[in-house]
């Protein structure tokens, strides 16, 4: 057991939705992010990485927690079923924010992604002092595409322009965040 001089505290909120809980990660939730990495609905998050990448992602999620305030939650039903992740990214030499979601198999079409967001972006904006936050989609991916415009999320063609590869730029704001 470290000393509590080598101690690291770290406060998720919980965030609780008519049909979900946004709670913090947990190394229970490795099995399932192993199996979704290896799924077609990965295509577009990087799927297909190894298992160690994955390992190493979970982990990366829980020190972006403890050094910025603010990560991937993981979703839970209410009945307490892992279905996907939620949150934001925002790494060393980034210019801005990264906004993203996925849900795993069988949870798609049902509302739950925008469920999630709302109350996810509605917490960042609240507490994190963000002033926006970007969502990077790939053209094809038109399930995502969708999902940010439902969210009132607008393409940023001046930022697609810096970035400098074929992808979309969704700019949320705090006034889409109800």
């Amino acid at each position: 057991m470290p000393s509590p001089e080598h101690q690291i505290t770290v406060t998720i909120p919980v965030i609780q939705t008519e049909r979900l809980v946004l709670r913090e990660p947990r190394e229970a939730d490795f099995p399932a992010m192993l199996a979704f990495n290896d799924s077609p609905r990965a295509a577009f998050v990087g799927g297909g990485a190894l298992r160690q990448q994955v390992w190493r992602g979970l982990r990366a999620n829980i020190g972006l927690w403890a050094l910025r305030g603010h990560g991937i939650f993981s979703v839970d039903t209410k009945a307490g079923d892992f279905i996907g992740r939620i949150g934001v990214l925002f790494y060393d030499g980034w210019d801005e924010p990264e906004f993203g979601c996925h849900l795993f198999d069988g949870y798609k079409g049902q509302g739950l992604a925008i469920e999630a967001a709302r109350a996810a972006r509605a917490w960042l904006f609240a507490t994190q002092g963000l002033a926006t936050l970007v969502s990077y989609i790939d053209p094809a991916n038109a399930g995502s595409v969708a999902v940010a415009e439902r969210l009132g999320a607008r393409r940023d063609h001046v930022a697609e322009a810096a970035i400098g590869h074929d992808c979309l730029v969704y700019r949320h704001l705090p006034e889409t965040a109800r």
